[in-house]
């Protein structure tokens, strides 16, 4: 009776884990790739190639194949660029993404950096309403909490998303703002016919072209805040962080020290969530 040999089993690394064999020849298909990722645009054949370091024959075969199961396609030029099935994984792996979920370990690494309270908000039936809430350790009156709804008018956080939601969307949100914030006014900051105010539209154009905004003192007094928006794959507004903290405890100038964690932490979670030109653009200042 024959025995049979037993597979071998994979060696441990140094780190105690096991490592797994995979067919090497895949490791240069995946440099090619990511070297047509990182350039952003078609490559011939010699640039694609000195770009994952490899020898243009070396490179052909791979890029064949890539041809044929549709990863990638060629122009009449010979410029490689995402084929159809790179189109369909992408957008699969887009569709699987939380904003939430990929801005968590920003959130705990912001609180980390700076040392103030970080926020995350989400435009709700209601207006922006807070839905993530990690607070400082340091001893701070923000008067925040989960399930929080923000006016779009008196804070950074509103007025980040107010300065993305599309024209129509926006009347009717800031009809809904006047009506829920007390003493507020609907004439304030648009006239009768829905159209903005000057110094209001002036404001979401500034905090547009700034990617963030700040809000010194107001609406709670003694607590300054800084607010940028975190975009999806559609260039759409995902979610709006936001670092807070008393006054006189951080730098709040818009090119600060707190402000460039903030917009870091905002543009990678962007990136993450396939956030393309021209809304990446935008938050690089």
């Amino acid at each position: 009776m024959k025995t049979s040999t037993p597979l071998p089993m994979p060696e441990d690394d140094q780190d105690g884990t096991r490592s797994q064999r995979g067919i090497q020849s895949l490791d240069s298909t995946g440099a090619l790739l990511e070297a047509l990722l990182e350039a952003g645009r078609p490559l011939p054949l010699g640039d694609l190639a000195r770009l994952a370091g490899m020898p243009a024959a070396k490179a052909f075969p791979h890029l064949v194949s890539l041809q044929k199961i549709g990863l990638l396609s060629r122009d009449a030029q010979g410029n490689f660029f995402p084929g159809a099935l790179s189109l369909d994984l992408g957008l699969a792996a887009l569709q699987r993404l939380s904003p939430l979920r990929e801005a968590e370990a920003e959130v705990a690494t912001l609180a980390q950096a700076t040392g103030l309270s970080v926020a995350l908000a989400v435009v709700g039936p209601l207006g922006p309403t807070v839905v993530r809430l990690e607070e400082s350790s340091r001893p701070q009156h923000v008067s925040l909490r989960i399930g929080t709804v923000l006016s779009m008018v008196h804070t950074a956080i509103g007025r980040v998303c107010a300065a993305h939601l599309p024209p129509d969307m926006l009347a009717g949100a800031l009809a809904m703002d006047a009506i829920r914030m007390e003493g507020a006014q609907p004439d304030s900051v648009a006239h009768a016919d829905g159209s903005l105010r000057h110094d209001y539209a002036e404001r979401l154009r500034q905090i547009r072209e700034q990617a963030m905004d700040q809000a010194l003192g107001r609406p709670v007094p003694g607590i300054h805040t800084l607010a940028a928006p975190v975009f999806n794959h559609a260039g759409q507004l995902a979610l709006v962080m936001a670092i807070m903290g008393s006054s006189g405890s951080f730098d709040t100038a818009l090119e600060g020290d707190a402000a460039l964690l903030l917009r870091a932490a905002a543009q990678s979670v962007s990136w993450r969530l396939g956030a393309v030109e021209p809304a990446m653009a935008a938050m690089r200042g």
